[in-house]
């Protein structure tokens, strides 16, 4: 019969649970952005001044490239070579500034050209702080309903694989039991 360390348990069932964690959060966060987006039609919600987003184009490059995870960090200290990301109306915009004139900004995508149109100070949303490269491919799709379905199917897998394997085993040390008992039996009747 195969025994299992106390430790080895231990050590997978932190596992599962760290594993259900994590997936209970990105559900939770997906739950927060879904709702902070529909009821303030806010493009990047920021609690606690910090956001996600996801580089929708290539304008950036060689800094950034499509796909990549971008941390924003909510500032009025805006200078000239930050880059920032602002709201034109219909999409949110990731560009370098470039110029700054009283409450207007200029900014331009590093791949770009030409300069954009100034903006008013007040639509930029941040400055970024941090890019995690591809990642943002990964959680575009998690936030879909799709990628969230995964993850809630996840979380129930991890939390019914180990118990439904538990109960297998069990059954299994019952069904030896028994056969030892059936044999016993056998023994004590051709003694009798």
């Amino acid at each position: 019969m195969k025994k299992f360390s106390l430790k080895s348990i231990k050590v997978s069932r932190v596992l599962q649970i760290l594993a259900v964690c994590v997936c209970g959060a990105i559900l939770g966060v997906n739950i927060y952005l879904a709702n902070a987006k529909t009821f303030t039609r806010n493009r990047l919600p920021m609690p606690f001044g910090i956001g996600a987003a996801t580089v929708l184009s290539g304008s950036m490059e060689p800094e950034m490239s499509k796909g990549d995870l971008i941390f924003v960090k909510k500032t009025d200290d805006i200078a000239v070579d930050d880059i920032v990301v602002y709201d034109n109306g219909s999409e949110l915009i990731v560009h370098r500034v470039i110029k700054i004139e009283d409450d207007m900004v200029t900014t331009q995508g590093d791949a770009n050209p030409s300069a954009d149109a100034p903006i008013n100070i007040k639509y930029i949303k941040g400055e970024i702080v941090f890019t995690v490269p591809f990642v943002g491919k990964i959680i575009d799709f998690i936030k879909t309903p799709v990628g969230t379905i995964i993850i809630l199917a996840l979380a129930i897998a991890l939390l019914e694989i180990p118990r439904l394997r538990e109960k297998k085993k069990d059954t299994e040390e019952i069904d030896k039991i028994k056969e030892e008992i059936r044999k016993l039996e056998d023994e004590i009747k051709k003694i009798v």
